[in-house]
């Protein structure tokens, strides 16, 4: 309604001339690595963002004293303009920023080819105020600070209409990402963005507009407002935040879903990242989307929004967050939505086996529930889903372990909360020899499964965190020196400093089960077939195979705390071992597992 009327056909019409296209093949193939951008790497200290940055943000403090947070800091210990202000550890935790930008990942794309990794999931990088960008203030463009002139893109951005593509201007922070976009593709590498489209921060443009003008402002029917301005009726200025966060002001939507206004803005956001150059020339563009609280936006929108981004690239890849039972699930994977969602659902199964030990589900049940899962959606979209345990919304994987039979991860409301350091249940240590033991078993079978596997930066080199925001902890480097945690969340100390460091045998581990993924077509497409689920033993074994044929790839993983031996009939000395866990043997066709042990071969 704000476009020019040519403008607006142009960008709506292709919605009503396509069919409902196939998943993208690319997407069973490949690794995933979920990068938080503040967090991940610091490459130009030149755009670290200001105190003032952060006014939109809560806690909303642009008065105490703050700087840059020290990147290979104890991460509990306040530093001394945190200590000054009197605010409790929350409070400081949140204000703090860590200077990672677009030049940082830059930086360490060889170290992410090195691993294997070949899709990448941004975490919000759009214009916004807090550390995390789920409040941003625009979809067109890329938060200045993020680039290297943040003054310049600011100036950029403030002569722009803000509802009018024709007048949108490429900053240099957006340059920036369309180098970062052309070198991962120049390397194989697919990249998608994070969509936040359920709410906009209440320091966009928008909502600053709608305070200053109330009804008259020309994005007075953007929002969910319950109340204006009015003397004489005597009312105040209302309007719904997301969860009753009023920093996080919800986009207003109808029986279709997302009002005409902000989604024309939304669809032409869409375009501009997937089409960038107007041409048709997709290598330059995005490869899809990730799709925040996708459960609050209504279904009509994805519908409309899903035909519109398949037009324009009908290989793009759209995942969503829905984390819920099969059964709510289900009505954002019927094709005409979501390719595949965040799958939590295969972290909470996950966790129930591997993980709990007193509250351990058995192996059959663990064989039946992964069944059910594979077959909730349909088999083609099992092998696209977001393979997860971890994320930025979740306590890491190395934590969950240590914190193992405390609470349920399927439990996902009341996990959440006690899976935060301020529980005094919730142990904050690093874990032990034989708790990263556990993380490398899961990690055999998340990039063996069918499903794409996704691993959260830095789990590969061993990173622990309670819930966010620990979760969200600066990257460790091997070439970075750190301090170690000697402080726990209380305040108090632990025992013993807890030495913060790149865990070698890990990365080795993580790069050996990528290598073995990205060069086994099986483990990438092949089909699923249970060989073992040993109650009693805890062993459980699975071959990945090609449809019709009983040759293929054999997994088997000893999860249980005791040597195993593990019978398979058909196996042979010929069988060519691909990797294995140290002291594992075979005799005919005999395993012997040490505990948390496993072995892959290639049955031939």
């Amino acid at each position: 309604m704000f476009c020019s009327i040519r403008f607006w056909c142009l960008l709506l019409l292709p919605t009503c001339s396509i069919a409902q296209p196939s998943l993208p093949p690319w997407a069973k193939t490949v690794v995933w690595y979920q990068i938080f951008p503040d967090r991940f790497h610091n490459g130009d200290t030149s755009n670290d963002p200001p105190l003032g940055s952060q006014f939109h943000a809560w806690p909303h403090d642009t008065v105490n004293a703050w700087q840059i947070h020290p990147w290979t800091s104890d991460w509990y210990e306040q530093q001394p303009w945190e200590q000054a202000n009197g605010k409790g550890l929350s409070h400081n935790l949140t204000r703090r920023r860590y200077g990672g930008d677009l030049q940082g990942i830059f930086d360490k794309l060889d170290y992410l080819q090195g691993l294997g990794i070949t899709a990448i999931y941004l975490n919000p990088v759009f214009w916004s105020p807090s550390h995390h960008k789920y409040d941003g203030f625009m979809y067109h463009h890329v938060d200045p600070y993020l680039g290297p002139d943040p003054t310049g893109d600011i100036a950029l951005i403030e002569k722009e209409v803000f509802h009018d593509p024709t007048t949108w201007q490429w900053t240099a922070a957006d340059k920036l990402a369309l180098q970062l976009i052309a070198d991962c593709h120049r390397r194989g590498i697919r990249i998608i963005f994070d969509g936040v489209f359920n709410h906009l921060g209440s320091g966009s443009i928008p909502f600053q507009d709608v305070l200053a003008k109330q009804q008259s402002s020309a994005y007075a029917n953007w929002f969910e407002i319950d109340s204006w301005d009015d003397a004489e009726k005597g009312t105040k200025f209302g309007y719904k935040g997301w969860f009753g966060v009023k920093s996080l002001p919800e986009i207003k939507e109808d029986s279709n879903g997302i009002v005409a206004g902000p989604k024309e803005y939304i669809f032409a956001s869409t375009r501009r990242w997937m089409d960038p150059s107007g041409t048709g020339d997709l290598s330059k563009g995005i490869d899809g989307w990730r799709l925040d609280v996708a459960f609050c936006v209504a279904h009509p929108f994805w519908k409309d929004w899903r035909v519109f981004v398949k037009n324009i690239n009908p290989e793009a890849y759209l995942t969503a967050e829905v984390i819920d039972n099969i059964e709510k699930v289900k009505p954002y994977l019927q094709g005409d939505e979501f390719d595949a969602i965040m799958n939590y659902n295969f972290a909470f199964i996950s966790a129930d086996w591997f993980v709990n030990e007193k509250k351990r589900i058995r192996t059959s049940e663990f064989d039946q529930q992964l069944a059910d899962l594979r077959q909730a959606y349909g088999l083609e979209v099992a092998y696209v889903q977001q393979n997860l345990f971890g994320s930025h919304d979740a306590n890491r994987l190395a934590s969950h372990i240590v914190n193992r039979d405390f609470a349920r991860y399927g439990d996902w409301g009341e996990y959440f909360g006690k899976s935060k350091s301020e529980n005094p249940a919730y142990n904050t240590r690093k874990p032990t020899a034989e708790e990263y033991d556990i993380q490398q078993l899961f990690a055999v079978f998340q990039m063996t499964y069918l499903g794409a596997p996704m691993v959260y930066y830095g789990d590969e080199v061993g990173m622990w965190g309670a819930n966010d925001p620990d979760c969200r902890k600066p990257m460790v480097w091997r070439e970075l020196s750190y301090n170690p945690e000697q402080y726990k969340a209380d305040g108090s100390n632990y025992p013993e400093p807890q030495l913060v460091a790149v865990k070698g045998d890990m990365l080795a581990h993580y790069q050996k089960l990528i290598q073995l993924r990205n060069s086994q077509p099986l483990l990438q497409t092949g089909a699923f077939t249970t060989l073992l689920a040993d109650d009693t033993k805890e062993i459980f074994a699975f071959r990945r195979h090609e449809n019709g044929k009983e040759k293929g790839i054999v997994v088997v993983l000893n999860n249980s705390a005791e040597q195993r031996a593990v019978g398979l009939e058909g196996l042979t000395t010929k069988s060519k071992i691909l990797y294995q866990s140290k002291a594992s043997s075979l005799l005919k066709n005999t395993f012997l597992l040490p505990a948390k042990g496993f072995v892959i071969l290639l049955d031939q």
